[in-house]
């Protein structure tokens, strides 16, 4: 039996949406979407339908911007050594590969790159990559998707005399790290107009700023949209505003000219359809991760930087194999956190925190996701890790988990992280101090109604309004992602049509179902306990619209979410 949940309907200006709808001469249901969306107008909707790269901002809006460009002008200038050092996830290794590579391009000095070991010294700035650093002669230091919480390894790094920029997309704590520039539209005198870049979207903007300061090309900056929008979806960041644009345009790169790093991983996984924005997360996205996950994640950036097509499929293969073993440590440790969480005492707990010493501390992120999907709150997994508790945080839409975490900070030696994600570390006699304090901070402070998941429906169809046209206006929406997530729909009154819906592989429903004339064919994954309702008489569905393509045939289907007897 699957989680209960409870459905809202969209609401949005009625007047809005008829006089955009006037304009733009569409289906209220788009007009309704895009109000939504905070679209109201004629303008408004052909920015969002049709994006352009000429609406990204000026970099040198980015507070410390020009510092930054300033200080790697005058090190290649100078031939110093420059070290680009960034975590080891998506985000990290993506970001990593993007400015390297363009320095590489115009640089032919000392230039290094490094990314931590996920055990060995655990997330973001280290002192072991600092003293590489020094060891290795490197003056210039720039980070990427780290530091902005190391203000005392900032100082470090100072006191040997290296330089460091900082390009960081984490929220800042008080105090501020004393870097020579630090490239962060969350600080709170930043004045960028767009706050939720990836940390590869901010590199991105770094080299943006240095190629308009070079006089190069934009295109020798366009070239690594894929890369970009391989970040953007893998860290679930918001996909409006700029990361729209990014996102767009790092598709279609994707799709016509894709870097040989994502061709060769999509060959790899076998992959032949068009990408869509999902792709770059669950294809795309654990290839990648699982290379910091199970070994080494130095491996990531090897493959994006290379250009020999033998090393590439090399590193792909490796990846690949890296991914497998993922899989199966992923599928044990969730079976093993299921059982956990049948004892008793967790059932009424209105948060999850789990810890076993010999969980595998790269998964445990993808534990604490797939946790939600059975015990539906605020998750955390926990494993040892050089001698500490290490973990990951994940949260349910309603719930700032990384505020949760900091009022709890007093027991952690280090955290960080965002809305919905975040990690931390702690000693081990704190853990169940720890898992006490959260509990009742999550208790105290969150609405009992968000720990019923709900599906937010965008607009009521009939299903005669389902048409290949709707369809082509609905996937002009893309890319989907948080802040513009696919449109889900909801039809009231539907019934079976003569018997044909289904259970398949036990698990599943397989609709055909019909309104006033108009049928429509569907599949619902996991909703064969509810049969008996679409058996029962008129119901109401809530679903997405996509194409099915099958031997060569294509025809529209529903995505069935949920349903209920129509009352």
């Amino acid at each position: 039996m699957g989680l209960t949940k409870r459905w809202s309907i969209k609401e949005v200006d009625a007047q809005i949406v008829n006089e955009l709808q006037a304009s733009l001469r569409v289906h209220p249901a788009i007009c309704k979407m895009l109000v939504a969306r905070g679209i109201h107008t004629f303008d408004q909707a052909k920015l969002f339908f049709r994006p352009q790269l000429s609406d990204l901002h000026d970099p040198f809006l980015m507070k410390g911007m020009q510092k930054a460009v300033d200080r790697i002008c005058s090190a290649i200038e100078w031939n110093e050594r420059i070290l680009i050092y960034g975590d080891y996830d998506v985000d990290g290794t993506s970001s990593v590969a993007v400015v390297y590579s363009f320095l590489k391009s115009l640089y032919a000095g000392q230039l290094n790159y490094y990314i931590p070991h996920r055990y060995k010294e655990g997330y973001g700035l280290s002192k072991q990559g600092i003293d590489f650093a020094k060891a290795n002669g490197h003056t210039l230091l720039i980070t990427l998707d780290c530091g902005i919480k190391s203000a005392d390894l900032v100082d470090y790094a100072n006191g040997l005399g290296i330089d460091v920029i900082i390009c960081d997309h984490h929220l800042p704590d008080e105090r501020i790290p004393n870097a020579l520039a630090i490239l962060n539209p969350k600080q709170a005198d930043c004045t960028y107009p767009y706050k939720e870049l990836s940390a590869c979207g901010i590199g991105f903007k770094l080299i943006e700023a240095l190629a308009i300061q070079l006089n190069k090309p934009k295109e020798s900056v366009y070239a690594y949209l894929d890369l970009v929008a391989t970040s953007i979806a893998a860290d679930i960041v918001a996909l409006d505003g700029e990361n729209r644009v990014l996102g767009f345009y790092g598709i279609k790169k994707a799709n016509e000219q894709p870097s040989l790093s994502l061709k060769t991983l999509l060959e790899a996984s076998d992959f032949k359809r068009t990408l869509q924005m999902s792709d770059l997360v669950f294809v795309i996205g654990p290839r990648v991760n699982a290379a910091g996950r199970m070994d080494d994640a130095k491996k990531a950036v090897e493959l994006f930087i290379a250009t020999d097509e033998e090393k590439v499929k090399e590193i792909a293969a490796a990846l690949q194999a890296d991914n497998l073993d993922r899989k199966e440590v992923d599928k044990t440790i969730t079976e093993q956190a299921i059982q956990l969480l049948q004892h008793p005492h967790q059932q009424h707990k209105k948060s999850t925190v789990l810890f076993q010493t010999n969980w595998h501390k790269g998964v445990v992120g993808i534990v604490a996701s797939r946790l939600i999907d059975h015990y539906y709150r605020p998750t955390i997994v926990l494993t040892e890790s050089n001698g500490m508790a290490s973990g990951s945080a994940r949260s349910i839409p309603g719930f700032n988990i990384h505020e949760a975490i900091e009022a709890c900070s007093h027991l952690l030696e280090n955290y960080g992280g965002h809305y919905f994600a975040a990690g931390m570390t702690m000693q081990l006699h704190q853990v169940d101090a720890f898992i006490a304090a959260f509990e009742k901070q999550v208790a105290d402070t969150i609405d009992p109604a968000i720990l019923i998941p709900e599906i937010s429906i965008d607009a009521e169809l009939q299903l005669s309004d389902i048409t290949p046209a709707l369809l082509n206006l609905i996937n002009q929406f893309e890319p989907f992602g948080p802040n513009n997530l696919r449109p889900v729909f909801i039809s009231k009154g539907v019934q079976d049509d003569k018997g044909y819906s289904r259970i398949v592989k036990d698990a599943h429903l397989k609709f055909s179902i019909q309104q006033n004339g108009a049928r429509m064919e569907g599949i619902g994954f996991n909703l064969a306990d509810k049969i008996g309702i679409v058996k029962d008489g008129l119901f109401d569905v809530v679903y997405t619209i996509d194409q099915n393509d099958f031997n060569g045939k294509s025809r529209l289907q529903i995505k069935v979410l949920d349903l209920k007897s129509s009352k």
